[in-house]
Order: structure tokens, then C-alpha cells, then sequence
């Protein structure tokens, strides 16, 4: 593998998100999901307004992993009232870090989540939180490997489906 670049997305590359976020999202839920609520998820979630007004929001920032040329993933972190769910001022959330398949096992996640603990760390904050779905023991082995523990869950709503998201968070400093 090639090196791999970390680099803050700017509005230039809405089309990249968009995409980087549509083919990875798919990749790894569409098997365990309806084609119908797969389909409006997608669409609801990676359209061109919305993804604008995330870019927009100036306590959401996104970064997207090169090689070479190639998009092969992204991060979303949120702080302030961005934030999903919990909306502490003391910590940043991991809103997204969505690698392409090809890349799995590479490393590239390892970078996203490592920008994402450099930007908690450069904002002073006291942790950073997250929620996965409790069916991917691939992401909750990662985050349990970087040193965060499951604190509540919460639901998603994929389409029509409720599905259960464990939260976890890791304190900083």
C-alpha cells in the first residue's frame, strides 16, 4: 500500500463525501439491511443539501484519507451542539470513520481514528464518544483495542429498522 494522507475536506470535495460515505456505508451494512431502507438511509443521509450542511457546520469537520489520488476514507468528528446525541462541550464525537473495503486491515482507520483523538486533544477536551452497531464486532474490537469502553447504547434508525448502537467513549489525558 501506498502512503496514505490525511487531509482536512473542504467544500471542493462534497461530491468525495458524498460518495466515499454512500460506497463505504453500503459495503458494510447492505447485507444486513433491506434494499429498502438501505436505499433511503443513502438517500436521506449522503444527499447533496445534507452533506452541505454538515460541511458547513463549523463544529463538524471532516477529513478524507488519499492514496495517491484515490478517496479511500473519511472522518466526520462533531463537538458543541453538532453532536448527535450527547452534546458536552468537554468532549468530541466520532460521528463517522468509514474506510473502503479495499482498505480494510490497512491501517487507514487506525489514521482517521488518530486525527480524530489529535483534534479532541487540540480542543482540550475530556473524552471522546462514539456509538457502533452492535452487530459489527469488527468496529467494536477496533474501538475496544484503542482503549474505549461501552458507557449506554441508544437506537438507529436505518430506515423502518430500529437497531440497537452500543455508545463508547474513552477518556482523555
Amino acid at each position: 500500500m501506498n502512503q496514505v494522507i490525511i487531509s482536512k475536506a473542504s467544500f471542493n470535495e462534497l461530491e468525495t463525501i458524498q460518495q466515499l460515505g454512500r460506497e463505504t456505508f453500503s459495503e458494510t451494512f447492505a447485507q444486513s439491511n433491506t434494499a429498502a431502507d438501505m436505499k433511503r438511509y443513502l438517500e436521506e443521509n449522503f444527499n447533496e443539501h445534507k452533506v452541505r450542511t454538515e460541511l458547513s457546520n463549523p463544529d463538524s469537520i471532516f477529513f478524507i484519507a488519499w492514496e495517491d489520488e484515490k478517496a479511500v476514507g473519511y472522518l466526520k468528528v462533531n463537538s458543541g451542539n453538532a453532536q448527535t446525541e450527547i452534546q458536552d462541550h468537554t468532549a468530541l464525537e466520532i460521528e463517522r470513520i468509514y474506510v473502503r473495503s479495499s482498505h480494510h486491515g490497512k491501517k487507514v482507520g487506525q489514521l482517521l481514528y488518530e486525527k480524530a483523538l489529535e483534534i479532541a486533544e487540540d480542543q482540550n477536551k475530556s473524552y471522546v464518544w462514539l456509538g457502533v452497531w452492535e452487530e459489527n464486532p469488527r468496529a467494536i474490537r477496533f474501538y475496544e483495542k484503542n482503549g474505549f469502553v461501552t458507557f449506554d447504547k441508544h437506537i438507529f434508525k436505518m430506515g423502518n429498522d430500529e437497531q440497537t448502537d452500543i455508545m463508547m467513549k474513552k477518556n482523555l489525558g
